[in-house]
């Protein structure tokens, strides 16, 4: 059974015509009632806070649909920050957690009232050194509790083999650090999956950073008011797959919740995560048009997009559902290798898929292309990224970013510099 698109075959052959392909198109009202739905399963805590995760998706469009939904914005960069301020998401509601960050970008995000979440504990004297020779009222760490949390995978790696985090000594320093320094409020953070359909995977998550909450007010009375359990919410990419049981999950965690924080006079501690491929991955497709077929020793159908717009089955061989518009129905008697024209062989949409025959000019899609999608997209070959549309809630399509042109590529490049340089 092929997975659901939002429009049928002669209104997406219409839609063509108007935006020729490749394009990603997003369902706003399925984004909206998905929103609805993860904020309803952890409703049963004092208070829950969603931080999209801007990398996921990457448009402000987008983001003012979330910030409607009352959703914050997880930022890595200053782009990231200036996107979430843009639509409308600022202060608090917004969690910058990034690595290796500039001194400048500190300064925005401190500028700006957001919740800055450091990597590492010589961060404290970095972002104390941009700010002038203070720290913000409010700090995060991101804690990595390494071989205590097993699991990872290749996306993110394992825990104790990842760049990212604090070590549990060193994050009992930190806080010590922060409390000389006036600090007055701490959050306390991790990430550690991604794409992770186990529910139980973050039960234990939260059971190991309850744990911690608890130790760092025993050992140095620190109080710490929110919690980050991170993202690493899986969809199911591939059929027979079931999506997170997100209820089942808050549950699990309000048990240990009222197990841990409630007697240790830590109610109410705010809950958080940063979900992006949750919220958007399966209401977004990547639309493209065979041009092109080839019979050698395996059989190939050929599209006008590629491993540009999107990077994820060539960089993590991972698996993305493809269905031949108006084609459906029809049997699944073909096999091939879908590929874009990159010059890298790991180019494929699909290998040795079995698919209804397609012929040239057949409109493919490309689903759960939601998040990590158009955002991870690229220029190498000199490749154009792919547009964006949104389809409303009325059934009406925008274009909520246009596809790239040669005068986009060429933009950063001085051309009339050339006149006067000798090779």
């Amino acid at each position: 059974m092929s997975k659901n698109f939002p429009l049928n075959h002669d209104q997406l052959s219409a839609l063509a015509q108007k935006y020729p392909t490749p394009f990603y198109l997003y369902d706003e009202q399925a984004i909206r009632e998905n929103m609805r739905r993860f904020k309803k399963a952890f409703s049963i805590f004092p208070e829950f806070r969603e931080y999209f995760a801007v990398k996921a998706l990457p448009n402000p469009y987008i983001l003012r649909i979330l910030e409607s939904e009352g959703c914050g914005a997880d930022c890595s960069s200053l782009p990231e920050l200036i996107l979430s301020e843009k639509s409308k998401i600022s202060g608090q509601r917004v969690m910058f957690t990034s690595n290796d960050t500039p001194a400048e970008e500190f300064r925005y995000a401190a500028k700006n009232g957001n919740i800055i979440n450091l990597d590492d504990i010589t961060h404290i004297s970095c972002l104390k050194e941009a700010l002038g020779g203070s720290l913000p009222d409010t700090i995060c760490f991101r804690y990595n509790p390494g071989p205590l949390k097993e699991g990872g995978n290749a996306i993110i790696g394992k825990p104790e083999e990842a760049k990212y985090g604090l070590t549990r000594e060193q994050i009992l320093e930190a806080y010590a650090i922060c409390q000389k320094e006036g600090v007055q409020h701490f959050g306390l953070h991790t990430m550690v999956a991604s794409n992770e359909l186990n529910p139980d995977f973050f039960v234990d998550t939260a059971r190991i950073i309850f744990e911690l909450v608890l130790e760092l007010k025993e050992k140095l009375g620190v109080r710490i008011e929110f919690v980050d359990l991170g993202g690493g919410v899986g969809i199911p990419y591939r059929p027979g797959q079931q999506p997170v049981d997100l209820t089942y999950v808050a549950k699990k965690i309000r048990v240990l919740y009222d197990k841990f924080i409630v007697p240790a006079g830590l109610d109410p501690l705010a809950i958080c995560f940063e979900c992006g491929r949750p919220i958007t991955g399966p209401y977004g497709w990547l639309v493209t048009r065979a041009i092109h077929e080839k019979h050698i020793y395996r059989e190939y159908i050929g599209c006008d997009a590629s491993m540009a717009d999107l990077m994820r089955p060539g960089m993590y061989g991972a698996y993305h559902e493809v269905t031949v518009s108006g084609k459906e129905n029809a049997p699944a008697d073909h096999t091939y290798d879908v590929t874009g024209s990159l010059c890298e062989n790991c180019d494929k949409f699909a290998i040795q898929r079995q698919l209804p025959q397609i012929e040239r000019g057949d409109l493919l899609i490309i689903h759960d292309a939601g998040a990590h999608g158009r955002a991870m997209g690229f220029n190498y070959n000199g490749k154009l990224r792919a547009g964006e549309l949104l389809l409303r809630p009325d059934g009406s399509v925008m274009q909520i970013r246009r596809r790239e042109t040669v005068e986009d590529y060429f933009a950063t490049l001085d051309f009339a510099g050339l006149d006067g340089f000798t090779a």
